[in-house]
Formats: C-alpha cells, structure tokens, sequence
C-alpha cells in the first residue's frame, strides 16, 4: 500500500530536475511514489527523468504531448496517484533529505485532512526561511478560522501547494482549475480553506523554493499574466459575506504588486491588464476596496488609485500595513 504521492510536474527543467530527482531519491521510501508529469518538454528534460528510472524507487512518468499548464499537469499526477497522502514538489525546486517522512508523520499523528508547513526561499546562495502564517503549531484547526482577519497575512495568503500535505481523500479539492495558466493556486488554496474540516501548521522547513527562475511565470509577462483575474473571478463565486473583506483586500494587495512589474508588458499587453484590473476592481464593493487600498504603502496606493481616479477617499484612517499579502 502506497503511503504517500508526490506529484511533479515539470516543462523543460533540464537545468533543474535532476536536484528535484536527486532529492527525491534522499526521501525514498517503499511506500512512497513519485509520479513526474512532463508536460510537453521540448529541452532535455525526458531524458534526464529517464536516467533516473532505474536509481528512483517508485517513479513514474507521465508524459504530455503538449503543453497542459501547470493546473491540468498536478491535476494529471493527482489522477495517477494512489498514495493515502499526496504533496507537490514542482520540478525547479528541492527537498531536504527525509523531509517527507517527518512530513507523513505529522499527518498521520494529528489526523487532520491536511498539514501546512514552512519553506525555504533561494535566490542565488541566498537562503530565507518563510514562516506559513499561524502561530498555533501542533493543533488541529477550523480551516476557516484561518482565512480571517482581513488586515493581517493568512493562510490564504500562503497559497503554496508544495508547502504541505493532503489527504487524497479530499477529492475534488485538491484539483486545480484547469483553464487557469497561471494564479491557479488561489482559488485553490481559498478553497481548501472554506470546504475542508480541519488542518494543521507544522516547523518543518524542508522544501527549498527557487525564485526568479528563468522562463517561469513569476518571470513572464505573457498574455497569461491574465488569468489572474480569472483566478480570482473563483475566488469571489459563491464567497461567504464574511470573507469578502479579506479576498478583495488580497486581491488589491496583489494586482498592486503585478503592477509595479508592468514593463515585463508589452505596451498593448498592459493596457488590456490594467482594463482588466479596473473592470474587476469595480465590480467589488467599494467601500471594501478603498479600505484596503487606503491600508497599502503609499507607492501601491498611488498605483491603484491611478487604475481607478474615480475611486473614492475611504471613510477609515490610514494605517501603514506592516506585514504585504503577496
């Protein structure tokens, strides 16, 4: 019986994969598999994968003709698992050799449908390690209670995949939206929080995640910068009145921070983005939106306000924000 599914997809990663793989293979065990999901790589990535066939116990490779995205390729490995538990690596990223096993022992031991944990941020030979955002380690939690207050750092704000472990009898929970390119893992994580029945936060910090990767979404101004705003389009549908202050005041907080990378835009594909922030910005409540707004550093004020002149003053104090959303 399969322990624990990992899930890895991977689109041309030949720089990286094999430390995602060799890392791997430091966290073997009988019971846990690797399902690596190579979607549609046109580098050398399928045959570094392959090297590792025979030094890998447990993994299996799924290949996609064409490139999926990353939604549809973690929703392609979930669909091959068979593990009680599954967990993300995705394939530019490493893991701290016996990781998973304390991983699947903090599960197993508080019983909860899934556990959060803390990570590791590289830049270079720079290391940071990024706290998941409850100070309750330990205890078995309401996954909602977690989504509030709206004016502090949440678990909704930690939208990382990666950072945890689930039960894969949560089912359709853990599917990603699969027409989403990019911004898939907030009204994935918005999700979880609102129809999942309990969790907890673990100190473990053994996922090693690589920022400013080349060619990665983070880093592409494309026109699939776009699905932002169709990610959260879901993350509104349906919301509970008590946390729309929090989801629109996420929502401000990261449109703000897309804006100040506009010059990876072309100059028509900025215009759209910024039509597209206006538009969504005004369907919200907007009350809520000149609260949040009014609570940003005043940089990203200025930027919002600029996107929306007719946006009026909010009726609230101004108080600087200590702790940013994205």
């Amino acid at each position: 019986m399969i322990t624990l599914s990992v899930v890895v997809p991977i689109r041309d990663g030949e720089r990286y994969i094999a430390d995602a793989l060799t890392s791997l293979g430091r966290n073997a065990r009988h019971d846990f598999e690797f399902i690596v999901v190579d979607d549609g790589s046109v580098d050398a990535t399928p045959d570094i994968v392959d090297d590792f066939r025979a030094e890998l116990p447990g993994l299996t490779v799924v290949r996609n003709a064409t490139a999926a995205g990353l939604a549809d390729a973690r929703n392609t490995g979930l669909a091959a698992a068979s593990g009680r538990y599954v967990t993300y690596l995705d394939g530019d990223d490493w893991l701290a050799p016996g990781y998973l096993a304390r991983l699947v022992e903090a599960i197993d031991g508080l019983g909860c449908d899934f556990v959060r944990a803390d990570h590791v941020q590289v830049e270079g030979r720079k290391r940071v390690v990024h706290r998941a955002p409850v100070a309750r380690r330990g205890v078995v939690l309401d996954p909602r209670e977690a989504i509030l207050p709206a004016g502090v750092r949440t678990m909704v704000d930690y939208p990382y995949a990666w950072a945890g472990v689930y039960r894969r009898s949560l089912g359709d929970l853990l599917h990603f939206p699969g027409s989403l390119h990019t911004a898939e893992d907030r009204p994935w994580i918005w999700r979880l929080h609102r129809e999942a029945a309990s969790f907890a936060v673990v100190s473990l910090a053994g996922v090693f995640y690589r920022r400013q990767v080349a060619g990665s979404l983070t880093q592409v101004g494309d026109e699939r910068q776009l699905h932002f705003f169709d990610a959260f389009e879901l993350v509104f549908k349906d919301l509970e009145p008590e946390f729309m202050p929090k989801a629109v005041r996420n929502f401000c907080a990261l449109l703000a921070h897309h804006l100040e990378l506009g010059d990876r835009f072309t100059p028509p594909l900025r215009a759209r983005f910024e039509e597209r922030g206006a538009q969504a910005v005004r369907a919200l409540p907007l009350d809520l939106v000149a609260g949040a707004v009014a609570r940003m550093p005043a940089e990203r004020e200025a930027r919002l306000r600029a996107l929306l002149p007719d946006l009026p003053p909010s009726p609230h104090v101004r108080v600087r924000r200590d702790r940013e959303e994205t």
